[in-house]
């Protein structure tokens, strides 16, 4: 029996449309209807009682949740509990995001994911590498001394190709043209961060395949008078994509107006850069030996530096309206759609349209979320 959302405010390529009825069969959405179409009467109902449904938020970069740190638990039972604690702010569909490590670590990460989409655990759709192919002057809150050149058995390891969507953070500077084109011929997404590249390297790196930049603005060379940098490069480039961290404390709103005026419309996304915090009650965790606090939302270290974020999806897109002046469907396709295009999902996620994944979320008036589905199963 086919099951029929009634009674909600569905968001679609052209906007909001009222009183829609999705229906969707199993793992898949088959049409978007209107409540009198008989396959509707003919359906099992859930009344959505007026809530917005939105395709289920898509998070790119996603380090821990839960309580949970992937770094520390790079195994099934970890990205478990990440992805849980996720789904319950609207992100059905995530990548667990490694900070730069060792590379037993980094094989255990694969092997994790590997055997996570195997197991069918619900919401994972690959893995993001966050270095450790980063450049020092850039290093965030990264451990440095995990910082290395790319060797052929990482590229192996990395381009093993069955880990679902794999997103790698490099500085361009630290990567040779030769290894960019070896890991974009087998599949893996390439994005600039953690990098002290000039405009020139980093035109040159977009050149040979680099398909989008990591929290923007953040930990690379900024946009200048006489050396546009890595900011400047990001803002130019009309193909790439640029994953914004809409939290309050990582970027200026001014500034992420500016990005937003410069990309072309689908190419900025939100990202959470997200921490064990979010959905947890412990607002400390330890990471490279240092002790982690998050207060206000904001996660740093005892020297001040920013540590990822305790960001959930549901409140960038409320953010993202809120301190950008975003009108509420762009932002939900901010957390959805857009990314899923960075993946390459664009023809399977990030839309409620038929055919795509039965993967969505059901958010009250003030973009607070009452429900989720992942391919069609509800869980809230």
């Amino acid at each position: 029996m086919l099951t029929a959302l009634v009674n909600a405010r569905v968001l679609g390529d052209a906007g909001f449309i009222d009183a829609a009825a999705v229906l969707l069969d199993g793992a898949r959405i088959i049409d978007v209807a209107v409540a009198s179409d008989a396959r509707v009467r003919a359906a099992r109902i859930v009344d959505l009682e007026g809530l917005t449904l939105a395709p289920g938020f898509i998070d790119c970069q996603v380090n821990g949740g839960g309580g949970v740190l992937f770094n520390d638990t790079p195994t099934v039972e970890g990205i478990a509990r990440i992805a849980a604690a996720h789904r319950r702010c609207g992100t059905t569909g995530l990548l667990p995001t490694l900070i730069s490590d060792d590379a037993s670590t980094m094989r255990a990460a694969m092997a994790a994911v590997r055997a996570a989409i195997a197991g069918n655990v619900h919401g994972v759709l690959g893995i993001h590498l966050e270095g450790p192919f980063l450049a020092a002057q850039r290093k965030g809150i990264h451990a440095a001394d995990k910082f290395r050149v790319p060797t052929e058995a990482d590229i192996e390891l990395i381009g093993a190709g069955d880990a679902g969507k794999v997103v790698m953070t490099i500085a361009p500077e630290q990567v040779a043209t030769d290894t960019m084109h070896a890991l974009t011929a087998r599949s893996v997404i390439l994005s600039a961060g953690h990098t002290a590249a000039t405009y020139a390297q980093t035109r040159a790196a977009l050149d040979a395949g680099v398909r989008g930049f990591t929290h923007l603005f953040n930990a690379m060379s900024p946009l200048q008078s006489r050396e546009p940098g890595v900011v400047g490069a990001a803002l130019e480039d009309r193909s790439s994509w640029c994953g914004v961290i809409v939290d309050g404390h990582h970027v200026h709103p001014a500034t992420l107006q500016v990005a937003l005026a410069a990309k072309p419309r689908g190419k900025v996304f939100l990202v959470t850069d997200a921490m064990p915090p979010v959905g947890a009650d412990n607002n400390t965790f330890t990471l490279n030996g240092e002790t982690i606090t998050c207060r206000d939302g904001k996660c740093t270290n005892a020297a001040g530096v920013l540590a990822g974020s305790a960001l959930d999806m549901a409140s960038a897109v409320r953010n993202t309206v809120n301190l950008l002046g975003v009108a509420v469907d762009e932002a939900l396709r901010m957390a959805s759609t857009y990314p899923a295009a960075f993946l390459g999902l664009e023809m399977t996620h990030g839309r409620i349209a038929p055919g795509y994944a039965a993967d969505l979320v059901a958010l009250d008036a003030g973009m607070q979320v009452r429900r989720t589905w992942i391919h069609g199963v509800r869980a809230d």
